[in-house]
């Protein structure tokens, strides 16, 4: 039995897990909801409420910039990212961070085609993204039948497999979104990763039958919050893993860039493998 060291600093927490011989290929994932780079706090609620929603982005863009490369993760999720509206000065922010790091990148609408949102000014720029220095073999928008935000970004990486999304702020609508999920992985063979803001405002007890149903286990098994970054007490950001990638360090960084806190999990990918899970 593996035994979790787990040290807290204010809001900032880490989970070592020992590593173990059978294990090799180190890969550090990050998730991210940075909200747009519209920042969060009181300020962005003046002078008006969710004033913060429309103002530039570029000098919080550029301290999460920062924060990225400090980390210095393979494989980044980014929830909420601006694609090009005026407040990032029509430039993609997953554009703008995966030059900086030089990695490649996937990015997408979090709306489907003939939603209204798609025809809105600034909403129809509101996405999605997948960056990493790995290469990227393949990948896939799928979009829910329900709920407002509906992008699942599918991405095939040489070891494994990345879904990333964000689910619908109704309980209905999100274990429907669950249920569309594990049909889309069910047919899977590499190992699976995804990961995403879940808005399970009714706690992680939401994902119980959808973790029984794909074998998917938490990163964070001791459910420390991400939400609200200030005062966290909620975890909606989530990393589901398959058993055959294991979790060695969990990390929840006290950084209020965003109204979520990142998280950030290293990865040993176990090197005995059968075949049929290493090849697509």
């Amino acid at each position: 039995m593996i035994e979790n060291n787990c040290s807290v600093t204010g809001q900032s927490l880490r989970i070592a897990i020992p590593c173990r011989k059978q294990y090799h290929q180190n890969m550090r994932f990050l998730l991210y909801n940075i909200r747009y780079a519209t920042g969060h706090g009181l300020g962005y609620h003046l002078p008006l409420p969710f004033s913060g929603f429309f103002r530039h982005t570029a000098t919080t863009l550029n301290q999460i910039v920062e924060f990225i490369e400090s980390v210095k993760p393979d494989v980044i999720a980014l929830i909420e990212v601006d694609a090009g509206s005026y407040r990032s000065h029509r430039c993609c922010q997953a554009d703008i961070i995966a030059k900086k790091l030089q990695q490649f990148h996937i990015v997408e609408t979090k709306y489907g085609n003939n939603s209204l949102a798609s025809k809105v000014p600034v909403l129809n720029k509101q996405s999605n993204a997948l960056l990493t220095s790995k290469e990227i073999t393949a990948h896939q928008f799928h979009y829910f039948a329900e709920g407002v935000k509906r992008l699942v970004i599918e991405v095939e990486l040489a070891e494994l497999r990345i879904f990333i999304v964000h689910l619908s702020l109704k309980y209905r609508h999100r274990q429907l979104q669950l249920e569309h999920l594990h049909r889309l992985m069910k047919d899977t063979r590499k190992p699976i990763i995804v990961a995403g803001d879940f808005n399970t405002f009714g706690g992680s007890r939401e994902l119980e039958l959808f973790k029984a149903a794909t074998g998917l286990l938490d990163a964070n098994p001791m459910h420390y919050p991400s939400y609200p970054s200030r005062a966290p007490h909620r975890q909606l950001d989530f990393i589901l893993h398959s058993p055959q990638i294991e979790p060695v360090d969990f990390h929840i960084p006290d950084i209020q860039l965003s109204d979520h806190s990142p998280v950030v999990c290293d990865f040993h990918l176990k090197t005995n493998l059968p075949k049929e899970n290493r090849d697509s």
